[in-house]
């Protein structure tokens, strides 16, 4: 058997272990939990956010805080599905509370003053945007582009860029943010 003396029982002996002593602690058991698990979390996840592409980054988040935790799981007091479900729920609720304080996302529309026809108007508005588009960091640049003016599904690009979705999600949040700063400098109000 192999002493671990970072690992003590409740009363401060030290542990003897033959075996992992948490099912998240080597890549073949973190890979079993997701597959067993992440699905049925993404699921309970997305209900609770009603946002898929937040769910997923919510059940990534829940899995990297429960392999930081690894330690403190107790199988005498839950199974792993229970733990994972628990930790779910406050990366959850941490997702909502911070979903709530944020600002919304600007939304790419087209300008209303297309109904009009002035081929000039639209030719500048389009020059502007991307001259404000060149302000913004490449990596947001390429998000905001692929997600948000060619429509393509989060899903999609982060499988592209070989980044996960949530990480999609962030670039898209700042890009625009970067983007409305620099709109604003260029004296546009409210999109136009």
């Amino acid at each position: 058997m192999l002493v671990d003396p970072h690992r003590r029982t409740r009363r401060g002996a030290l542990a003897l272990r033959s075996a992992p002593r948490h099912p998240l602690e080597g890549e073949v058991e973190l890979r079993a939990a997701w597959t067993e698990h992440a699905p049925e979390l993404t699921r309970f996840a997305a209900r609770m956010l009603t946002d898929r592409g937040a769910a997923e980054e919510a059940v990534q988040e829940t899995f990297l805080r429960a392999w930081q935790a690894a330690d403190r799981y107790d199988p005498e007091l839950g199974s792993l599905r229970t733990w994972l479900f628990s930790i779910c729920r406050r990366v959850v609720i941490d997702s909502a509370r911070a979903r709530a304080v944020r600002p919304p996302l600007a939304r790419f529309e087209p300008v209303d003053r297309a109904a009009t026809g002035d081929a000039f108007e639209q030719a500048l508005l389009g020059w502007q945007l991307e001259e404000a588009l060149r302000s913004v960091p490449v990596r947001q640049r390429e998000v905001l582009v692929e997600v948000a003016v060619r429509g393509r599904p989060v899903s999609e690009v982060a499988r592209q860029l070989g980044v996960p979705p949530g990480t999609v999600h962030s670039r898209v949040f700042y890009g625009l943010r970067a983007l409305r700063v620099v709109l604003e400098e260029m004296g546009w109000v409210d999109g136009r």
